[in-house]
């Protein structure tokens, strides 16, 4: 072999599984179409947002790339909803654009075992299987009887490797609308991958077209900014990266204005020559970031839909119009543009567009993004149906580490609902598969109270050490912050009020001999007013550190409730089903389960209760079938 591994495509995916291959270990190439696209936000200049930034910050407590990118490129720092509970609290970022994918390329460039090559992947070299067999568990890809072996790229060159890992993101067989126009493009300017999704289909894959679309940037000198409402980040910034103490970045504003209802009129009045509209574009856009046009047809009795006016970057004048997103043609955008206050003189530096692309069905993968029908092949990010930079990143470095498990034919490492957004994620694409883009939100996880952004670290930074991507420093650093944390709440278990404190502000109504752990639970109370009068609890503390302990104390009733269930759901979880299971001779099971089963192939009784299709009463057969055997 060439290789060990092979990565296709460099955008937010394969980043992370390229730099996961080769820092474990493996001789890795990266092949994209163009090196200087590596890391490119092809759409919104931010990473994070509500579930996004929490899988931001578990990819990182795992030793993936993107939050310290992040950390080292922002230009504005938020924390959405803040004035809500902690369960759908989130970091959120905005991006210089150009640096983000300078900094991307440049990490890429200084990783060792890995080799950057410019080029496009059109087939994929296959064998008869071979390689060594998993230990120590069951593999979810038992069945296959075939593997990948290279690829084939457009120049004709044949490049070998023990596993691929493919992420095309939104190239396959790409086209891309704008008005009447069309172009066999990935992004506006950049051509498409032909001939691999229909490889794809002819190997038997199940592969559909989704559809996605991003608006015009716009010349920040061409705009009004005195008619928009401004909106600045916060003051308090705190790191994506458990690893940074603090950030020290510049920090530029972002812009509110709205729609109005003769917005609104131009849009209908050019419906007509929008290609979402006229049937020529086939494959569903993204339920919950759809096209202007889109909402003004959807949402007729909306008077106005929120404009956001974005900064590309520190040194760029490229605003990003975040909310008007479409496929309308040039002279359209134009109009319906300069008709929103602020705007009424905008030059238009890129149109907005949209664009068409193979995926491939998400059933087609085991829990470790194997592919079923053909072993060592590893599949992730937008190629999977999902939309937005961190659901790619988050796949990309677990096919990265699954990838590895795989060369050293060990179990893979599978998260599962209640560790981490990314099983929530992960579990939904395999299971559920997807017909639109997917999105993560905080609505889709049963045990969001526990998969808190600031928490990540406590559940996934184990998992990263065990994969092997987290060096001594950092394992020395991550033990000093929990002996440190365990000491505070010790301290918090121990001190009490006393009289005298009891008897001053703002402890009048208190009674001495209380704990400073049940004071905390007051919600009334927060951990700064006891370090006020208990200064060690923060000393050698950082304040993240420290929020985290308040929130863990004032939601341990709820965190533990919320354990009981994890408690319960894991019992189905644990059972696992042998992955060569022929579920044609499966008795008693409905037909409709059986044809289900036999296509999704789940790993455990969990799994296969979530499954479409699957009875209460199945679930039970199957339970039954197992402790026959």
């Amino acid at each position: 072999m060439d290789y060990d591994a092979l990565v296709v495509g460099a955008g937010h995916a394969g980043i992370e599984a390229g730099l996961a291959l080769a820092r474990l270990g493996y001789s890795t190439i990266l092949v994209t179409q163009n090196l200087d696209t590596i890391g490119q936000l092809s759409c919104n200049p931010a990473i994070g947002g509500l579930a996004k930034g929490n899988m931001v910050r578990e990819i990182d407590a795992l030793g993936g790339e993107m939050g310290r990118i992040i950390d080292d490129t922002m230009i504005q720092f938020r924390v959405l909803n803040r004035s809500r509970g902690p369960a759908v609290q989130a970091p959120r970022a905005q991006a210089d654009k150009p640096a983000y994918r300078q900094k991307a390329k440049h990490t890429l460039e200084l990783t060792r075992n890995l080799e950057l090559f410019q080029d496009t992947v059109v087939d994929l070299l296959t064998g008869p299987l071979s390689g060594p067999p998993v230990k120590g568990g069951a593999d979810p890809a038992a069945w296959c009887d075939t593997q990948v072996t290279g690829v084939i790229t457009e120049r004709g060159r044949r490049i070998t490797a023990d596993v691929v890992v493919l992420t095309t993101g939104t190239f396959m067989n790409a086209k891309i609308f704008i008005g009447e126009y069309e172009s066999l493009s990935g992004r506006i300017g950049e051509p498409a991958a032909q001939g691999l999704g229909d490889r794809l289909r002819e190997m038997g894959f199940d592969v559909g077209r989704l559809k996605t679309g991003t608006p015009a940037r716009v010349h920040r000198r061409s705009l009004d900014l005195e008619k928009m409402e401004i909106q600045f980040g916060d003051d308090e910034v705190f790191p994506f990266s458990f690893g940074r103490k603090n950030l020290d970045r510049p920090a530029l504003p972002c812009y509110i204005t709205y729609t109005t209802e003769g917005t609104h009129e131009i849009i209908r009045s050019h419906l007509g020559r929008s290609p979402l509209f006229s049937g020529r574009i086939e494959g569903n856009g993204p339920r919950y970031c759809p096209s202007i046009e889109d909402k003004v047809v959807k949402f007729p009795d909306r008077v106005r839909h929120h404009v956001f006016v974005e900064p590309e970057g520190m040194e760029t004048e490229e605003m990003y119009l975040n909310g008007l997103s479409t496929s309308l043609p040039e002279d359209a955008q134009e109009e319906y543009i300069r008709s929103v206050p602020g705007l009424e003189h905008a030059e238009i530096m890129r149109p907005g567009y949209a664009v068409e692309y193979d995926y491939m069905n998400p059933t087609n993968l085991t829990p470790a993004l194997e592919a079923k029908r053909l072993r060592n092949l590893f599949i992730a990010g937008q190629t999977n149906g999902t939309s937005g930079y961190e659901e790619a990143a988050a796949q990309g470095l677990m096919a990265g580490i699954n990838a590895a498990m795989r060369l050293q034919g060990k179990v893979p490492l599978i998260l599962d609902r209640a560790e981490a957004y990314i099983g929530v994620m992960i579990d939904d694409l395999v299971t559920l598969g997807t017909e639109e883009p997917y999105r993560m939100f905080t609505s889709r996880a049963e045990h969001r109270i526990a998969l808190r952004h600031d928490n990540a670290d406590c559940r996934l930074f184990a998992k990263g050490v065990d994969a092997g991507l987290h060096g001594p420093e950092a394992i020395e650093r991550f033990e000093a912050k929990c002996a440190r944390i365990d000491e505070i709440r010790e301290l918090l278990r121990k001190r009490t009020l006393t009289e005298a404190e009891a008897a001053s502000p703002p402890w009048a109504s208190r009674k001495g001999g209380v704990s400073f752990e049940h004071l905390l639970r007051d919600p009334k109370v927060s951990l700064p007013d006891l370090i006020k009068v208990e200064p060690a609890l923060g000393t050698g503390a950082a304040a993240d550190w420290l929020k985290q302990i308040e929130l863990d104390v004032k939601y341990e009733g709820y965190l533990k409730r919320e354990e009981r269930h994890v408690q319960r759901f894991r019992k189905m979880e644990n059972v696992t089903i042998p992955p060569e299971t022929d579920w044609e001779t499966v008795p008693g099971l409905s037909s409709e389960a059986r044809e289900k089963l036999k296509v999704i192939r789940p790993v455990s009784v969990g799994q296969a209760s979530r499954v479409p299709g699957v009875r209460s009463s199945d679930v039970a057969v199957i339970l039954v079938q197992l402790d026959k055997r």
